[in-house]
């Protein structure tokens, strides 16, 4: 009892003003057998008068705790802890684009987390009572958030996955700077792909036809944006990117360098015949060899266009067409694949679309397809 007393043992904390603002009290160190001073800077705070306003709000929270037993050197608290909220969202956002910058994270990526995080900010200034500091996203916080994801917004659970997913990466970089002591996102379970239907289906052959057809009417450089993916594979952020000299017609051959492949690695890819004739008739090679494949109108030009222009595309023309939405563009790859997978060897099909494993093929290809393979249906073997 009398080591609990005095582990108890504190002075009431105070603001001290000058060159250098900060909160001081002392509170008794068991390691060192004796009162020890506490100090938690505010210089940090740029306006005096957010300066007064929050030494207050923190004096009033560390006198209750102090109170109650709390002892800043058993908890080793730090004083990142009583950073705003605000201030560390700002800190990660320039941490993103850091990432973004050097190339670590892919746009798509960095546009993702950036979302995310502004969401949750937004959110928490439209609650009653917003968090004010740091330490005050816990895991009620977080499981509160993903339920007005999930439920306010209606948005799928895989959703609310993803929003999880890219919290608990916030909350790990918050604890590598010492702004929290635990992540607030454990224990929190995720819904899990074996729950989900995906989403994203493939394109039937008399729909297939119906998109060249349109196309060919309509937008062939279009056009030839859907071969290239169906035929050859190519995301469209690495579409984004192709330049025509990327391309050689000798070799049939379409280069993806380390720089904009999203494996980070330089690739090589079979350009078929198909594909090839619209280039030549689209006169794609008549322009200059550091163009972008697409540009404006998906036309070759100097100007890189984003992969979302692909997307906005692809929607407009679903909506013509009258497709369903589980016809994504990235439905072409997905349909290309399996369609390849049917009449080419496995291995043939996992080089086109650099894959770094026949397991990842499979990925790709549906495994409740109800009709019969017809090249099986009068095999007769030895046995």
């Amino acid at each position: 009892m009398a080591i609990l007393q005095e582990i108890k043992r504190y002075t009431p904390p105070e603001l001290k003003t000058g060159k250098e603002w900060y909160i001081s009290f002392n509170a008794f160190d068991p390691i060192l057998g004796k009162m020890k001073r506490k100090k938690i800077k505010l210089n940090h705070i740029s306006s005096v008068g957010e300066r007064r306003k929050y030494a207050r709000d923190l004096i009033n929270r560390l006198s209750v705790q102090l109170s109650n037993g709390w002892n800043p050197w058993i908890e080793s608290e730090n004083s990142n802890a009583y950073r705003l909220f605000t201030e560390v969202i700002d800190s990660y956002r320039d941490y993103l684009d850091k990432l973004l910058k050097d190339g670590v994270y892919r746009e798509e990526t960095y546009r993702g987390y950036i979302s995310a995080i502004k969401n949750l900010e937004l959110w928490n200034q439209a609650r009653k009572t917003p968090i004010t500091y740091i330490y005050q996203m816990d895991k009620e916080y977080i499981v509160e958030f993903l339920d007005h994801i999930y439920i306010d917004r209606d948005n799928s659970m895989y959703t609310r996955d993803n929003y999880l997913t890219t919290i608990g990466i916030f909350a790990h970089w918050c604890i590598q700077k010492n702004y929290i002591k635990t992540d607030p996102t454990a224990g929190i379970t995720l819904f899990g792909r074996r729950l989900k239907k995906k989403k994203r289906i493939l394109l039937s052959d008399i729909d297939l036809k119906r998109l060249m057809l349109h196309l060919e009417q309509s937008d062939k450089y279009y056009l030839l944006a859907c071969y290239i993916l169906f035929y050859c594979f190519i995301r469209p952020k690495e579409m984004g990117n192709l330049q025509l000299f990327h391309f050689s017609l000798a070799k049939q051959t379409v280069f993806i360098p380390d720089s904009v492949s999203k494996n980070k690695k330089d690739g090589t890819i079979t350009l078929p015949a198909k594909v090839i004739h619209l280039m030549v008739e689209l006169n794609i090679f008549d322009s200059p060899s550091n163009f972008y494949l697409f540009s404006e109108k998906f036309r070759p030009g100097a100007k890189k266009k984003s992969e979302k222009c692909f997307r906005d595309k692809w929607l407009s023309i679903r909506k013509i067409l009258k497709f369903p939405e589980t016809y994504k563009f990235y439905s072409l790859k997905d349909s290309g694949i399996t369609a390849m997978l049917r009449s080419k060897d496995v291995l043939t099909v996992r080089d086109q679309a650099r894959h770094s494993s026949i397991l990842m093929t499979d990925t790709y290809t549906p495994h409740d397809i109800q009709k019969a393979n017809d090249l099986i249906k009068n095999y007769d073997g030895v046995f």
